[in-house]
């Protein structure tokens, strides 16, 4: 039985194509600024994303990291969503790394917030309260399914935060996917922010890596946080090339993913499962009563979803699951439905 893998956007293998981009790529130094393939990618994405420069970095984290610490000072308080991903998923750096606290403010099941939220958190400039430092938008967002923070309520955050000269940052590991979804380019996205993130190994495709974007001054502080977080690398126009490939060839595709996302949903609620809402991009959040044995036998039918806590579980589809893996993912939880597995 062939595996359907779920569990994320991360888990897909560069293509043919792509190894063929990555194995012919030139290469120089990069620590010295020689490598002729990154300097193309930083210039690419610097342009996609209308701001003047950009820095590969090998992860998400350490590009939101880098961000933050270019962006603050040791005891600021960081504004952001429930449950943003550089509170849950990036094992307390920004406090250890820092010396920075996350303040979570709006609506936890969508990941979205406001600029009242921002201007709520701003407190006194009293010696008693740690001072706002930075506000930080994750689009789309992981935790709530993929949800996407429209650019309206973007552009009130920036209102906000301009207001009481906050710096922005964006998290946008999975930009794109809110870029094809609604027909708004990237550029719009990143317009407010002062530092912009978005990872080419979520959906993208590419094997590793990640790029902040932002003005050459910021990307100037990024790049020595980057040296002090052990970013740099060498001949890595190797890793280049496929984030390259990544955007003149897996952006539009994403749609299929998004089709596929609904699709699943829609099987599941024909199982009778409970589905957090329409998907909105590639992620499907549902409810599932007997936890412990839907994990058991989907492992052993080859289908890999990961539990987000006891009781949701979160699909996610890709550019390596296809229609009729949807179909075959479907048919083998059918199954457990039959067996009384729900």
């Amino acid at each position: 039985m062939a595996v359907v893998d779920l569990r994320s956007d991360t888990v897909t293998r560069p293509s043919a194509a792509m190894r063929a981009a990555m194995a012919e790529a030139e290469v120089g130094d990069d620590v010295y600024g020689e490598d002729p393939t990154v300097n193309r990618l930083q210039e690419t994405a610097a342009a996609l994303l209308g701001k003047e420069a950009a820095l590969l970095v090998p992860s998400g984290t350490m590009g939101n990291q880098a961000s933050i610490r270019s962006l603050t000072r040791p005891g600021e308080v960081v504004v952001t969503a429930v449950d943003a991903h550089i509170l849950m998923y990036e094992s307390g750096a920004a406090s250890a790394l820092s010396g920075v606290q996350i303040q979570t403010v709006g609506d936890g099941s969508s990941g979205s917030f406001t600029g009242t939220d921002v201007r709520g958190a701003v407190r006194p400039s009293e010696s008693h309260f740690a001072p706002v430092g930075l506000v930080s938008v994750e689009n789309t967002h992981n935790r709530s399914g993929g949800r996407i923070l429209p650019l309206e309520c973007v552009k009130d955050i920036a209102e906000a935060a301009r207001e009481h000269d906050l710096p922005l940052h964006l998290d946008g590991a999975r930009l794109f996917h809110a870029v094809v979804a609604t027909g708004i380019d990237a550029a719009a996205w990143a317009e407010p922010f002062d530092t912009v993130t978005f990872c080419l190994s979520k959906g993208l495709g590419a094997p590793v890596g990640s790029i902040v974007c932002g003005s050459a001054a910021m990307i100037r502080r990024v790049h020595r946080a980057r040296k002090m977080l052990g970013g740099g690398m060498r001949q890595a126009g190797i890793l280049a090339a496929a984030g390259l490939y990544a955007l003149e060839h897996n952006i539009d595709r994403l749609t299929d993913d998004h089709a596929n996302a609904r699709r699943l949903a829609e099987g599941l609620e024909e199982l009778g499962f409970s589905v957090a809402g329409a998907p909105e991009s590639n992620m499907v959040m549902f409810e599932v009563r007997n936890s412990a044995t839907f994990v058991r036998e989907t492992l052993a039918r080859n289908l890999f979803i990961n539990s987000v806590y006891e009781g949701r579980f979160r699909a996610v589809t890709h550019l390596d699951v296809s229609e009729d893996d949807i179909d075959d993912a479907l048919d083998r939880i059918r199954e457990l439905v039959a067996e009384g597995v729900q």
